[in-house]
């Protein structure tokens, strides 16, 4: 993958986040990166999550390109405003 995004010239934004121009030979950019991904990275489909972020005519767009939504870490953490007595 490192690889992959080098190659796209890629900038660090953060933990599992980089940035780059994609140059796609087809209008169907998700479709495009997926096919080169799947030609240059080998994933574990069931661990491994690509989410593109993309710029639709002033619009930004998400899709994941591999893998798909958990949930969050923090599920289940807040309080639910219930709370019982303990008469121990």
């Amino acid at each position: 993958m490192y690889a992959w995004l080098d190659g796209n010239d890629a900038r660090e934004c953060g933990d599992s986040l980089a940035c780059f121009w994609y140059e796609h030979p087809t209008e169907d950019l998700i479709q495009d990166i997926t096919e080169d991904l799947n030609k240059s990275v080998e994933l574990d489909t069931k661990r491994n999550r690509i989410y593109v972020i993309r710029n639709e005519g002033g619009r930004f767009k998400g899709t994941f390109v591999f893998g798909r939504r958990r949930n969050s870490p923090w599920t289940g953490v807040a309080a639910t405003g219930a709370q019982e007595e303990d008469n121990g």
